[in-house]
């Protein structure tokens, strides 16, 4: 297959499928590339990558494609580009990734690869940016590859049909909207009910409301002819109202962000209504969780500054006088404050939010007890098990064994 046929199907593929593609050759070279999503720093590939996948390609025949997943959990199919049994490189799709749960991935990055915790968010970012397939999908595209990369090229002809565009009923337009204003009114009153809760993180609340504020199908002609699409705006909408309500509650934009932009990928990825009507209902429980988690709402400003700036920097060495410096203000007026807004001081708090982030590690079981408690800001093993048992009754070790980890 000549280069012009390669880089035809490499823009095929990236237009189709949204998914970075690549041609490298038999020495794992780049030659050709179109690509969205650059990788971080801290996770960029090494130089042998690339080569390791075509040696392995190349030990198959051109009927085999490669799922390959690298340690950072970047997933790519690739096949290879065959000329007469000669093989000349290979065509590589990706990353993308397998797993839904983007938080659970990132954590076992970190920990897998010992990367500083303070990267999350740039991961975060990142790793919520790539498409999520599964098993079927990743089968379908390496198939595909095969076939397009098979043979030479065919230039197609495209043949367009006329359409006509349909003539709306303006009358019965104005009678559903009279008839149904009871009903509109009180899906409205219901979302503002929802909001408010979610802003209070009112799980209980949340799950006796979001079905009244779920009616997806009713909304299903608001484009017409496209009842998904529909389904999809609404759920963008929502999206961005329990975006507003956490916001309320004094959550950091920075969460925000990475949770309203995982949420659009996740609803412009889904078929189906009934799955955007699980996901509308997955989006309010983790938007409730994350006030919870996160809110400041009833602090002073000094206070929610250094909350805010305690939670983006959990692994980095944290003092009460190096967060004053951070945020300019006193450290003893900060902390009289910290401890007026909070009632705890600035130390239990950066402990328990700790203790709070080694517990999701250690239930995870991907990095060692050490290896967290230097992940989290603690240089000293024993210390970090003084500080856990304080807040949990348990040491480190007896968590890990409880039956659920809770």
């Amino acid at each position: 297959m000549n280069q012009t046929d390669v880089e035809k199907i490499c823009r095929m593929m990236h237009s189709v499928t949204k998914l970075d593609t690549r041609f490298a050759d038999s020495n794992g070279e780049i030659h050709f590339q179109l690509v969205d999503h650059l990788l971080p720093v801290v996770i960029d590939h090494p130089e042998t990558e690339y080569l390791s996948i075509t040696d392995t390609l190349k030990q198959h025949d051109s009927h085999h494609f490669y799922h390959h997943i690298n340690t950072f959990g970047l997933e790519y199919i690739a096949v290879g580009v065959w000329e007469n049994e000669t093989f000349d490189g290979c065509l590589l799709v990706g990353p993308f990734v397998s797993s839904l749960s983007i938080i659970d991935l990132i954590k076992d990055t970190i920990s897998e690869n010992k990367l500083p915790i303070s990267e999350r968010k740039q991961l975060e970012q990142f790793y919520q940016s790539l498409p999520v397939l599964s098993d079927i999908e990743c089968e379908n595209i390496g198939e595909m590859l095969i076939n397009l990369c098979g043979h030479d090229m065919i230039d197609a002809n495209k043949t367009v049909s006329r359409t006509t565009k349909p003539v709306a009923n303006r009358h019965l337009l104005k009678m559903n909207i009279e008839e149904n204003k009871e009903i509109i009114e009180k899906r409205y009153h219901q979302q503002n009910k929802l909001m408010h809760a979610i802003s209070k993180g009112d799980k209980a609340a949340v799950n006796r409301l979001i079905d009244s504020v779920s009616h997806f199908i009713e909304f299903s002609d608001r484009v017409p002819g496209s009842p998904i699409r529909s389904s999809k705006n609404i759920a963008f909408v929502s999206n961005t109202l329990f975006r507003l309500a956490a916001e309320q509650s004094g959550v950091h934009p920075v969460y925000l962000h990475n949770i309203s932009e995982r949420f659009a990928i996740l609803i412009e990825r889904t078929t189906t209504i009934p799955k955007l009507q699980k996901l509308n209902v997955l989006m309010a429980n983790e938007y409730c969780d994350l006030v919870t988690s996160f809110s400041t709402e009833g602090y002073s400003q000094i206070v929610k500054k250094a909350v805010n700036y305690i939670q983006l920097h959990l692994g980095e060495a944290l003092t009460l006088k190096y967060i004053a410096e951070q945020i300019h203000v006193n450290p003893s007026h900060l902390s009289r404050k910290f401890k007026q807004d909070t009632n705890m001081t600035i130390t239990d708090f950066i402990h328990q939010k700790r203790v709070e982030e080694a517990k999701l590690y250690l239930r995870r079981g991907a990095a060692s007890i050490t290896d967290i408690a230097f992940m989290l800001g603690f240089n000293d093993l024993n210390y970090f098990t003084k500080v856990f048992k304080k807040w949990t009754n348990l040491t480190p070790t007896q968590y890990i064994k409880t039956k659920d980890g809770t």
